[in-house]
């Protein structure tokens, strides 16, 4: 980790001996690997809270088609239904009509979160999966949320 041969070694723990003493190094010792720990143990706790919150190991949902149940095996509960979002929310434009290069904000179908045109995260979502809203309200309404990188904000 810190490449530290044997030799680096004794010479620093001689030389925390003469400075410390006998009786509080093992008190140093104890007090650092307690350091370490805690400090470990934070950045995996941020660590995790940041892919909990922005989603990043987790896969873009893809809407699957329900298998028939077999004849011989009990009703299953049903699943929950949730409606599709109206092409006008999808695509305001029109079938086969862009965008105006003025869209400010756009998110991706199935997300949670929507972004600013400058927004790196924005740039990622591909063409097709695009819905696209002109005010931070509009996305705000249908359910979305800012995103946490670019926070997009109405312009004063």
């Amino acid at each position: 980790m810190f490449d530290i041969g044997f030799q680096e070694l004794i010479l620093i723990l001689v030389i925390a001996l003469l400075v410390f003493g006998p009786k509080r190094l093992p008190e140093l010792g104890r007090a650092l690997g307690r350091a370490l720990r805690e400090f470990r143990r934070a950045s995996e706790e941020f660590r995790s809270t940041l892919e909990t919150n922005l989603h990043i190991n987790e896969p873009d949902p893809i809407a699957a088609t329900p298998e028939p149940a077999p004849a011989e095996s009990a009703p299953a509960s049903p699943a929950p239904v949730t409606e599709p979002l109206p092409d006008s929310v999808l695509n305001p434009y029109g079938e086969g009509n862009e965008a105006p290069s003025g869209e400010p904000y756009w998110a991706q179908r199935g997300s949670r979160l929507f972004h600013a045109r400058s927004c790196g995260w924005a740039g990622r979502i591909p063409e097709p999966e695009r819905v696209y809203f002109k005010r931070v309200s509009e996305a705000k309404e249908q359910g979305f949320t800012t995103c946490p990188v670019c926070e997009p904000r109405e312009p004063d």
